[in-house]
């Protein structure tokens, strides 16, 4: 498609400046709609500012930064973004303070490592019990205790987190859960944190934000890809569960505009590539009744101020 086509579709005002970062473009056991390079070029051409790229099977700032380098040998736009991360997966290196430390400081020099590290999205018991996996399957998985102390090795992780000013996303934990973490990582110095929170209640949401959390609402979630059973780590197939637009509109609002991010969390193969993801998704929130001045907050403004986006000078 061409870029003087993409820039009269409809929509497209509202993902110019935009920030994904939410893109699963890398390699994966799942069909992939686009490489990390694809991705990238997409969203310049569509005028974005950025875009995060998430991996359940490896760290992905290596792959954020080499982006970047081809990028900039095609002469492609030197103020774009590309950014990555670790989710704490077990492929990954699992919940490890080392595999942390590597990933803080994984890339081409200065500036370049993780901007993100993620607790699991998969292995949690709060997933591991709605996909109805064995007893065995839950020990080896990740809960944030109701009380007491966190488990090791989570506080010199998210020591680390603060000490590179890096962002903690809360991953699939549950809403209970999440807020408990947020209070405890706040107390421990992390400034900036992003909570996956399509599935919280607005009384969770609403929490979230006062602590100084950013709740994330992916498309995802709204499409048909959760009628689908899908491999995350391994051979099982399971489906994620839906969200209305009705019911993630109530959140946002609960939350505040000001205080939420968005992102398409596309990739996959069945659903549209992300930046048209993110457009669709825009303007369905836009439908619903959003304003553009607050959608253009959480998909332009909020992930790009949370993720420091713009270029290190080392890449």
């Amino acid at each position: 498609m061409s870029q003087d086509h993409r820039s009269r579709r409809h929509g497209m005002d509202l993902i110019d400046g935009a920030v994904d970062c939410h893109v699963h473009a890398c390699p994966h056991i799942n069909a992939r709609s686009l490489d990390v390079l694809q991705a990238a070029r997409d969203a310049i051409h569509a005028g974005m500012r950025g875009i995060g790229l998430m991996d359940n099977f490896a760290g992905s700032s290596g792959y954020a930064a080499l982006a970047r380098r081809v990028l900039d040998a095609e002469g492609l736009d030197p103020e774009f973004d590309v950014f990555g991360g670790l989710i704490m997966e077990p492929p990954a290196g699992g919940v490890s303070a080392e595999a942390v430390a590597i990933a803080l400081r994984y890339g081409y020099g200065p500036g370049t490592g993780a901007r993100f590290i993620s607790l699991p999205t998969h292995h949690t018991r709060n997933i591991a019990r709605q996909e109805g996996r064995s007893p065995a399957y839950l020990e080896t998985c990740l809960e944030i205790p109701a009380r007491g102390a966190l488990p090791d090795p989570l506080p010199a992780i998210l020591d680390l987190v603060a000490a590179a000013d890096a962002v903690l996303n809360t991953g699939h934990i549950s809403a209970p859960e999440a807020v408990r973490l947020v209070e405890l990582a706040r107390a421990r110095g992390v400034a900036r944190i992003l909570a996956p929170a399509s599935h919280f209640d607005a009384d969770a949401v609403a929490e979230l934000a006062r602590l100084g959390a950013y709740p994330e609402f992916s498309y995802f979630f709204l499409t048909a890809a959760t009628q689908i059973g899908l491999t995350h780590v391994d051979s099982e197939r399971h489906q994620a569960q839906g969200v209305t637009l009705p019911g993630m509109v109530a959140l946002i609002r609960a939350a505040g505009p000001k205080h939420c991010v968005v992102s398409s969390d596309c990739g996959v193969g069945v659903l549209p590539p992300p930046t048209e993801g993110l457009r669709e998704f825009l303007l369905f929130l836009a439908e619903a009744g959003m304003a553009r001045a607050d959608l253009r907050t959480m998909a332009c403004d909020n992930p790009a101020a949370l993720f420091r986006v713009g270029r290190p000078a080392a890449a």
